[in-house]
C-alpha cells in the first residue's frame, strides 16, 4: 500500500524528525513518499492513505488549501487526521464551541472580520495586555502582544487584515513567561508525552523559531485527564493530537488543540515515533 506523508514546498523531504517515520512505516510494508500537498503534478489517486505532518504553509494559502481538501474528499482517500477533523480545526473559532461545552479556555474575544466596534470597547476593563492572532493561522503568524493603551495603533496597523480575517483576542497571562505553555501529545487517544515550552527573555512566543526552549515534563494524572477530556469533544479517535495550554493552580487553560500539522516533539521522548506509527496501524485495521 502507498502512504503519502504530507509536507510543504519549504520542506520537500519533511522535517528531519519526521523523515525518521519513513523507515518505520516501510518496515510494515508501506511504500512511503513525502509529498507536497499543493504540488499540481501529484497523482493523488495513487495513494491509499495520507498523513498530515509538515503542511506548514496552509494558512498562507487558505483558498487553495480549502479547494485541495475538497479534492481529496472527492477522491475518498483516507487521511489522518480526517478531512472532517481538519475542516473543523483549521479555524480557531472551534474554541468557542469547546467553551460552550464546558472546556476552560483562555479568556477570549472572537473578533469576526469587518467588526466596526473599537477594540478597546470589546475587551474587559481589567485586561491590561492582550494577545491577538488570526483564527486561520499557525506558527505565530500575525500574532502580537499589545498593551491595552496601544489597541488604537493596532487597529490602524491591522486595518486591512481586520477586513478580511477573523481574529482571536486573548487576555495575556504572565504564567506563559514563568511556567511556560504545556503541550500534551496523544496518539489514538492515549497519552504519549508532554513538553513545556518557554519563551526567551523579552518575547512571549514559545515556538523554536523565536528561541523558545522545550523540555519534557511529567504532568500529574489529573492534568493528563483534563487534556484527554478535551479530546472527547471531537467525533473521531484521533491518530494524533496536541493539546496546548497554560497550567494555573492545577487547572489546564486551553490555548489550542492542534490536529493538522503540529510539531509532536518526536526527538524529545523515547518511543514517540513508534507510538505514532502504531496509532496509524490501529486505525487502518
Amino acid at each position: 500500500m502507498k502512504l503519502g506523508i504530507l509536507t510543504c514546498e519549504q520542506l520537500p523531504d519533511l522535517l528531519v524528525s519526521d523523515q525518521k517515520l519513513i523507515p518505520l512505516f516501510a518496515a510494515h510494508h508501506f511504500e512511503v513518499e513525502a509529498v507536497i500537498w499543493d504540488n499540481p503534478s501529484v497523482d493523488w489517486s495513487s495513494f491509499d492513505f495520507l498523513i498530515f505532518r509538515n503542511t506548514w504553509d496552509y494558512y498562507e494559502k487558505e483558498a487553495v488549501f480549502n479547494q485541495w481538501l475538497l479534492k481529496i474528499t472527492a477522491l475518498e482517500i483516507p487521511t489522518f487526521n480526517s478531512i472532517e477533523t481538519i475542516q473543523k480545526n483549521k479555524h480557531k473559532f472551534y474554541l468557542r464551541t469547546l467553551q460552550s461545552l464546558g472546556v476552560q479556555i483562555l479568556p477570549t474575544i472572537f473578533l469576526e472580520k469587518n467588526t466596526s466596534k473599537p477594540l478597546i470597547e470589546l475587551i474587559p476593563q481589567h485586561w491590561q495586555k492582550v494577545v491577538i492572532k488570526p483564527a486561520f493561522s499557525a506558527g505565530s503568524y500575525l500574532t502580537k502582544l499589545v498593551d491595552k493603551e496601544a489597541l488604537g495603533d493596532l487597529e490602524t496597523e491591522f486595518a486591512e487584515h481586520f477586513k478580511t480575517k477573523d481574529f482571536l483576542i486573548q487576555d495575556y497571562f504572565p504564567e506563559i513567561k514563568s511556567s511556560g505553555e504545556t503541550s500534551f501529545i496523544f496518539f489514538n487517544g492515549q497519552f504519549s508525552h508532554a513538553v513545556t515550552k518557554k519563551p526567551i527573555e523579552n518575547d512571549f512566543r514559545v515556538q523554536f523559531q523565536y528561541g523558545g526552549k522545550y523540555k519534557v515534563v511529567e504532568p500529574t494524572t489529573d492534568l493528563i485527564q483534563q487534556a484527554a477530556t478535551i479530546l472527547t469533544h471531537f467525533p473521531e479517535k484521533l491518530v494524533y493530537a496536541r493539546v496546548d495550554g497554560i497550567i494555573i493552580k492545577d487547572q489546564l487553560h486551553l490555548m489550542e488543540v492542534e490536529l493538522i500539522e503540529p510539531d509532536l516533539y518526536f526527538d524529545l521522548a523515547d518511543g514517540t515515533r513508534e507510538r505514532f506509527v502504531n496509532a496509524f496501524l490501529d486505525r487502518i485495521k
